[in-house]
This record gives structure tokens, sequence and C-alpha cells, in this order.
């Protein structure tokens, strides 16, 4: 009788499930693509881009090269990066590359152990910067030469106070970076849905931009330093609180930032761990109900796997499945065609038992205990 309770409550819980997914797919089709006249146009706002690096030595140069060959005029240009107490040649390769950026030394502003690094360098990297738009980024990124260019035009248009925008993950030809893929550009669809819609903040700390000013009005990372990660999230968070119409997701393909994947299961797990660690700290009706549902469901699914060991029923564990994958599958194909990644999706159906475990685990750690990121151990 409870394995035919558990299939029963699994089964309406997949159907919520792929409503919300159809829900998504809807949402991120009516996002607009910026008109084409953007692009030609040369705003005289001045941007400071923001780097934090924590040994990037082997990554870093990729990421100057592409910002030093932004169609975006230099004058208006300012790139810092913050030098996160690196143990490699991070800091020296910085100082090297000449092409008109600033490195600064965290290690010459802070003392001692603090809960997030990231945050304390963002913040002095912004507190030495002058320009009217801050943009984020990563050392590990690289972008495209009219990135600049296509944020600072929808800032420009729209009046914005606080920009998502698109990150891609480059395959390396592993049979894990293909699932790292897949995984994240179901996220990042879900994202610029969920922006679009104005549900709940969503984005990703390699590719957003806000106003100086909206940065400031809101206390910056106060109250919410104490958190190891949500640099991105938290912050978008206050700022949607106080410009609930003024925060947009940017669906054109020249705004994309593409960064590499996890190099083992040790750091992608690591990474989503730390992800979903700031859950907790969002206090959005919205966020818990969505992440509550996909929890859910995916652990419904592994028990029923662990049931169907004892008293068999595979039949209706397959068809449940099979029903989450096509669900999912036909959003996900949408938005790995902007991407342009959608040769992967043949791929999709055979990470299904692994992305439900998966989920599973990130969603059970993230919420209780410690983790380790750039060999640094955080709560």
């Amino acid at each position: 009788m409870g394995i035919h309770l558990l299939i029963a409550f699994a089964g309406i819980l997949l159907l919520v499930y792929a409503l919300l997914i159809f829900y998504y797919h809807r949402a991120w089709d009516q996002i607009p693509s910026p008109a084409e006249s953007l692009r030609v146009k040369d705003p005289e706002i001045k941007v400071s881009v923001i780097i934090p690096a924590r040994n990037e030595a082997s990554r870093i140069v990729n990421c100057l090269d592409s910002l030093h060959a932004q169609s975006y005029p230099k004058e208006f240009t300012e790139i810092i990066v913050v030098n996160d107490f690196s143990t490699d040649e991070t800091a020296s390769i910085v100082m090297e590359h000449q092409l008109g950026c600033r490195l600064i030394n965290l290690s010459d502003h802070i003392s001692g152990f603090i809960n997030s690094y990231k945050k304390k360098a963002i913040e002095t990297g912004i507190a030495h910067s002058s320009g009217e738009l801050i943009i984020c980024t990563d050392a590990d990124c690289i972008m495209g030469v009219d990135w600049i260019r296509i944020l600072v035009n929808a800032y420009e248009k729209e009046n914005l106070q606080f920009i998502a925008a698109p990150v891609k993950i480059i395959s390396n030809g592993s049979w894990l970076s293909v699932f790292q893929i897949l995984d994240f550009i179901s996220l990042q669809g879900i994202t610029g849905a969920a922006v679009y819609k104005n549900l709940y903040p969503m984005c990703n700390g390699a590719n957003l931009a806000y106003k100086r000013k909206a940065y400031n009005e809101v206390g910056g990372f106060s109250d919410i330093d104490h958190i190891a990660s949500g640099d991105d999230m938290l912050l978008m968070k206050k700022i949607q609180a106080k410009y609930p119409d003024k925060i947009q997701y940017i669906k054109d393909p020249s705004a994309i930032v593409s960064t590499g994947a996890a190099e083992n299961i040790k750091a992608f797990l690591s990474q989503r761990i730390r992800w979903a660690s700031k859950i907790s700290h969002y206090n959005h009706p919205y966020t818990f109900i969505t992440l509550a549902l996909v929890y859910l469901v995916n652990i419904c699914l592994l028990f029923l796997f662990i049931c169907c060991f004892i008293y068999g029923h595979w039949r209706w564990l397959l068809i449940l499945v099979v029903f989450k994958t096509i669900s999912e599958f036909f959003f996900v194909s949408k938005v790995a065609g902007f991407f342009q990644q959608q040769s992967l999706m043949k791929y999709f159906p055979l990470c299904q038992p692994f992305h439900i475990l998966y989920t599973v685990i990130a969603g059970s750690f993230g919420s209780f205990g410690k983790y380790e990121w750039k060999n640094r151990k955080v709560k």
C-alpha cells in the first residue's frame, strides 16, 4: 500500500511540476530580444568592470584579453581586478598584462577570517571604482566584443537598476561537462523566465550589472555580508525590493558570457551546494515553494527507485521518469537553441537519473553544514 501512495504522490507532484515548466517555457518565449539598433549606438556611460579573482592564473589572461577587445569606448571603461588572497601567480599575471586594468589586493584591506571573501572583494573593487554602472564577472569568463555595449544600451534605454545577463558553460568534451551544460541551460531558462515575470530574484554573478546609485541606496552587501554565497542573488533581492519594475534579463546572444565547466565531480557538487546554501536566506515565498516542489519531485523519485528494489513496480517509476523528461525536454531544448548548444539535447534523457540524484544531494547539503570552495571551508 505504501508504494502505491508514493507513486500517487509523486504523480501529483510531477503534474504540478510539468505545469510550472510549461509556464517557464512560455515566459522564456515572451522575453523580448533587444532591438538591433541598440548595437550601433555609442553611449557615454562610464562603466566599472569588477573581477574578483582567487587562484585564476591559468584563466584570467583570456578574460582580460576579451575585455580589452570590447567595442565599447575604452575612455568610458574601467577594469578592476581584486586579488582575493591568491596563492598562485594571479596577481603578477594581472600586473604584467598591462592592458588598462587595475589590480587591488584584498589583503591590503582586510585582516582575519571573514565568511564571504567574494562579497568583500566586490565591495572593495566598487569602493575604488568610479563608474556609473557596475558590471560584475568572474576571472574564468570570456565575452564577445559587444558585451559591455549591449549591457549599457539596455541600461540606458530602460533606466534599469539591475541587469541579469546570460551565462554559458563551454564543453571540454567530457561527460561531466555535458551534464553541467544541460543542467545550467535549464537554470538559465528559469532565470530569464523568473526575472521577466518578476517572480523571484535569479541571476548569476558571472554576468550581471547594477547602477552604483541603487547599490548605495540599498546599503550594498550590508546585512548579507555574513553569508558566504549570494553576492549576486541576495543583492538582486535587495535592489528588486526597491525597484521592482527596473530589473531585466538581457536575452541577447551578444550579452552571453562563457565559462568553463567544473573540472571534476567534487568541484561540481561543491559549486552547486554553494549555490543552494543561500536559498534559506531569501525569505521569498515563491522561491521556497518552487524549490520545495523541485526537491520533493526528485526525492520522491529517488525513494521510489529504492522501493522498487523491494516491491517492484518498475513500470510506474519508468513512466514517471519519462513524464518528467518529456516535460523538461522542450523547454530546455528551446533555451539550448538560444545558447547554440541544441546538439547536446540528445544526451538529455541519459542525464535524468544523475540529475535526480544530484538535485537531492545538492539540496540536502546546501541546507545544512559547511562546504569547501577554492580551498576555503565556509558555511
